[in-house]
Formats: structure tokens, C-alpha cells, sequence
């Protein structure tokens, strides 16, 4: 393997150096890897974060109780006093302890390169927190559901759960899907909708050039018709959870990418899933998007056809084909081009800096930033390209953002000390220089935020 710097390795394929990192690091392979098998890598337990199932609840009673509110107002003759909304201030507060809970593991993280995949998987499988009440409240526990058990584990298990956890469901309008011909479509005259299967196939799977057809696309739509949420609060062990309703599945065969599909019920849905998760497409598209972030914006072909190769071999076992991306040298050999995301600098900058930001802080900041938490402005998720990120005004906003982190830092009252011990063998004798000709510790500091080195990876 080429020989390549434990600042790199931070860089390229973790959340950044802390302080005093880059001298216990010196097998760059090996700690990545010990990182990979550590049991129940990705998964994150905390008994303070409440479920989707929970979440689910407190959002329907929030919207019960507001209906109540506004028709007990119209019923009055004067204006009604609001009454202060409880359940809404608790949901709040449950947003904040999910964002408090990925400070910690950020933090925590021995390299960082298990959270950057969680992250990767989270933006491949996106939902928009911003939709509506319900996804927000549920967006931080999609990922702790869906994606964090399987970060590691099969492909095809991470797409079914993403497939079917309530905030996919209900973002992209799954849960009200009914086929045509289902007793309750010919009932209720309710209609398809394909968005969930289009961009399960074009995001998720097959790629936009995947091969597909717009009948592809509607079969696939009426396969996942039934596919919804118990929305019962009479039954609570089904309420809030994924649930099949066989009254809304469009009954009959369906054809999708010339193969026939004549299970019954939800079987239809996970035998086509299962085909689409292990499609060559489907490695081709996954390889691509791997080698394009953690790599390089235009990612060598023949790095991505060993990753695609990997994937197909192993049925898209990714604990397989995160090894395959760092032990290519390919991984190593592009120079550092690609910049951060503003997740990843501020992520960065929390472990460099060794601060104890508040939840409410970080979330306005990354949302100043361009990259609110589980926001993102669609069901491709967040760009991760150098001119998404590197408009100037984007540069901007992370020098205030760098100016203000820097004032709370712990660690050596010299800044260029500081940035050594950071940066390691990637600092420049020109930013270095930079750096020691501050005006002040913090001032030094935000230097060394904004610098190339620690900008990009």
C-alpha cells in the first residue's frame, strides 16, 4: 500500500484530527479498520431519544390538539387566548437532544471515518426535515433506525428499512399511495402516487441512468401501494409503524425492468426491492457516489468499477466495500481538492478545537452554513462537489462561524503550535507563517479553520 499521512487519513476519510491524534496514529490501515469491526459500529443508543413510533404520536396529538384550539376559537364570539403548546416545546426539545447525541459520538470518535459513512448513507437515503411536521420530528430517528443499524451490514437491508420507515413513507408521499384497483382506491376514488418508486429507483438504486422506464416507474408504484403507517392511535402496537395495508395494494403481477413480479402482498414489494438493491446499476451508481466523496469530484473509472466489482461480489455487504474504498491506492493518490462540507467543518472544528457547543448553537450555525441538520432541499440530498461549497459568500459564512469557534478553544496558547499538532505533515510553511503572524490566539485559530489544509480533504 502507498504510504500516506495519519492527517490525511483524518481528512479524507474522518471527522479531523484532535488534539494529540496524529502521534498515537501511526498504522493509518489499521486503525481504519479496527474502527470498521468495533461491535455495533454506527449504532447509537440513547434511552433519552424517543422512537419514530413516539415521535409519530406526539406530532398527531400536537395536531389534534391545534384542530381543537381553532375550532373551539371559531366557535367564540371574541378572539381566543393561545394556550402555551406543550407537546410542540417537547418536540423542540427532543430535536435538540438528537443533535446534542451526535456532538458526543462526533467527538468520541476515534478517526471519525464510521460517522462519515452514517452521513454519507444518511444524505443517499435523504429525507427533508423541512416537508412537514412529521418528517422533522422523525428525521434524526430515520437515522438511527435505518441507517446507523446497517451502515455496515447488507445494502439491500439498509434500502428496505429506509424504504419503509415512517418518515421515507411519509416524505415521499408513500403512506397516501393507494393503487387504482385496490378496494379502498375503487372505495374512495383515492390515487397513485409514484413518487416514493421513482426516486427509490433514480436515487437510491439504479441511478438516473439506470435503465428504467416510466413504466418501470409506475408498476414499481403500484407494487409499493399498501405500504404505509398505522395510523390507529386505538392500536398502538401499531401505531406510528410501518404497516402494510392490503385494503390499498393494487392487487395483480407487475412487470419492472422486464421481470414479472407475482407475489402477494408486501412479498411483491421486498422481491423487487431485493433485485434493484442487487442490480449492477445499482453498484455501478453506489461505487460512483462512494469514490465521489470521500475521493474525488471526478473519481478515477477504474477505481470506481473495483468498488462496483466489490459490491456486486459481496451482494452489497458495505462493511466489505468500506474496506475495498480505503485499501484501494486510488483512495489516496488524489491530491486534496474536494473541501469540506459544512457539516464536516464544523464537525472538524468541534474536535480540533475540543469545544462543548450548545445543540441550539450548532443547528444555527450549520443552517447559516447552507447544510441544516437533515435538511436538505431535496430527495438527492446535499451536494458534496468543490463548487457547491466554495461560493463566496459560502466562504463567508464559515469565517464568522471559524472566528466565533475559535474563542472557546482548548489547547496550546500558540496557534501555530496548535495548527501542528492539528494538521501535522499538511500544514504549509506559508500557512504556518500566516498563522504565527496573528494578532491573537483566537485570531490564529481561525486561520488555521479557514486555511486550505483544513478546509479541504
Amino acid at each position: 500500500m502507498t504510504k500516506v499521512s495519519p492527517a490525511l487519513a483524518f481528512a479524507r476519510f474522518g471527522l479531523g484530527a484532535r488534539l494529540g491524534d496524529l502521534d498515537e496514529v501511526t498504522d493509518v490501515w489499521a486503525a481504519l479498520h479496527d474502527e470498521l469491526q468495533v461491535e455495533n459500529a454506527g449504532v447509537l443508543a440513547a434511552r433519552q431519544l424517543k422512537d419514530s413510533a413516539a415521535l409519530y404520536a406526539d406530532v398527531r396529538q400536537i395536531q389534534a390538539e391545534r384542530r381543537q384550539r381553532n375550532d373551539a376559537a371559531a366557535n367564540m364570539a371574541g378572539p381566543a387566548k393561545a394556550a402555551p403548546d406543550r407537546r410542540t416545546t417537547a418536540l423542540a426539545t427532543s430535536l435538540q437532544r438528537e443533535a446534542q447525541q451526535r456532538i458526543r459520538i462526533v467527538k468520541q470518535a476515534r478517526i471519525g471515518f464510521v460517522e462519515r459513512l452514517v452521513a454519507f448513507w444518511t444524505n443517499h437515503f435523504a429525507v427533508e426535515s423541512g416537508a412537514n411536521q412529521l418528517v422533522k420530528a422523525m428525521a434524526g430517528a430515520f437515522e438511527r433506525e435505518a441507517i446507523r443499524p446497517h451502515v455496515l451490514g447488507r445494502f439491500g437491508d439498509m434500502a428496505l428499512a429506509a424504504t419503509r420507515h415512517p418518515a421515507m413513507l411519509v416524505y415521499l408521499n408513500n403512506a397516501a399511495s393507494v393503487g387504482p384497483n385496490s378496494s379502498q382506491g375503487l372505495r374512495n376514488r383515492r390515487g397513485l402516487n409514484e413518487n416514493h418508486a421513482r426516486e427509490l429507483m433514480e436515487l437510491h438504486t439504479l441511478g438516473v441512468d439506470g435503465g428504467y422506464t416510466q413504466a418501470d416507474v409506475t408498476a414499481l408504484a403500484k407494487i409499493l401501494t399498501g405500504w404505509g403507517i398505522g395510523a390507529n392511535p386505538d392500536q398502538p402496537r401499531r401505531f406510528g409503524k410501518f404497516e402494510f395495508r392490503d385494503a390499498a395494494h393494487e392487487p395483480g403481477a407487475q412487470t419492472v425492468l422486464g421481470k414479472n413480479y407475482g407475489q402477494d402482498g408486501i412479498e411483491q414489494g421486498k422481491a423487487v426491492l431485493a433485485d434493484l438493491a442487487t442490480s449492477s446499476a445499482t453498484a455501478t451508481h453506489i461505487a460512483t457516489k462512494l469514490a465521489r466523496h470521500f475521493v474525488a469530484d471526478q473519481p478515477d473509472p477504474a477505481f470506481v468499477q473495483r468498488l462496483a466489482a466489490v459490491f456486486t461480489e459481496t451482494d452489497g455487504d458495505l462493511m466489505a466495500l468500506s474496506m475495498a474504498l480505503i485499501d484501494d491506492d486510488a483512495a489516496w493518490a488524489a491530491p486534496p481538492n474536494k473541501i469540506r462540507t459544512p457539516l464536516e467543518f464544523i464537525w472538524s472544528a468541534i474536535r480540533a478545537l475540543d469545544l462543548a457547543p450548545k445543540p441550539r448553537e450548532i443547528t444555527r450555525i450549520l443552517a447559516d452554513l447552507g447544510q441544516p441538520l437533515w435538511d436538505p432541499p431535496s430527495p438527492a440530498g446535499f451536494k458534496d462537489d468543490l463548487a457547491s461549497w466554495l461560493a463566496p459568500d459560502a466562504m463567508t459564512n464559515r469565517l464568522d462561524a471559524a472566528e466565533l469557534m475559535a474563542v472557546s478553544a482548548k489547547g496550546p496558547e500558540d496557534p501555530r503550535e496548535f495548527a501542528e499538532a492539528i494538521l501535522g505533515d499538511l500544514l504549509s510553511s506559508e500557512t504556518a507563517t500566516t498563522i504565527s503572524r496573528a494578532e491573537s490566539r483566537a485570531q490564529g485559530l481561525a486561520l488555521m479553520l479557514m486555511s486550505p489544509e483544513f478546509q479541504r480533504r
